[in-house]
């Protein structure tokens, strides 16, 4: 019955981070500082004793290269896993954040997720439900293991905030960098936070 422990990845930085919200929107690529980042972060992950044995990625495009040459550098395989997607924006999907936060809704979004639905799209406690769902279905079948999943900034807060048990309407004080290693254990009786948004060495994470 031992835990899992689970590396949570954000993707690496894009032409539009920090200016538009993209959601599920495709197309959109890892800059050239993205993938510098992917490589970075693929050789944290690889120094780490025992090594994760499995790499889970969202389908879009900037996870995917975020997860690729983590997983070449551990010797596995990319396995997509559409529970890690970025929250469904709906109508604001491709909106800049500029615009977005003049609008009255946004307060919402900062101060009280938990109220807040998407027009068109996805609730944050939708969202949470959803990652931790998914997070808990790979803990069970990595038992006593380690594995790579490579999400987005706000599932991967929506995670460690349930994990942590902080509420939903305060999961906002996270912050997710890009290509940040966030480690938690999740398991039957057992959950705890390792570490948020290192972008350094996450230094030696064992599971306990």
């Amino acid at each position: 019955m031992a835990p899992a422990l689970a590396l949570l990845v954000r993707h690496g930085t894009t032409a539009t981070t920090g200016k538009v919200l993209p959601g599920r929107a495709p197309g959109l690529h890892l800059s050239d500082r993205g993938r510098d980042q992917a490589a970075e972060a693929a050789k944290r992950l690889a120094s780490l004793s025992p090594a994760p044995v499995a790499v889970y990625s969202s389908p879009l495009e900037r996870a995917a290269e975020t997860a690729r040459p983590i997983a070449a550098a551990l010797g596995c395989r990319v396995r997509v896993e559409r529970g890690l997607l970025e929250c469904d924006f709906g109508e604001w999907t491709g909106a800049r954040l500029s615009t977005l936060r003049r609008r009255r809704q946004w307060r919402a979004v900062l101060g009280q997720p938990s109220t807040f639905r998407f027009p068109g799209g996805e609730s944050f406690t939708e969202m949470q439900t959803r990652m931790v769902g998914t997070l808990d279905r790979l803990a069970e079948r990595h038992r006593g293991e380690s594995f790579v999943a490579v999400s987005h900034a706000d599932t991967i807060k929506a995670a460690v905030a349930a994990t942590a048990g902080i509420p939903l309407d305060l999961f906002q004080r996270l912050v997710i960098s890009p290509c940040s290693v966030t480690a938690l254990v999740r398991g039957e009786g057992s959950l705890h936070v390792l570490c948020v948004n290192a972008t350094d060495g996450p230094g030696e994470l064992v599971l306990s």
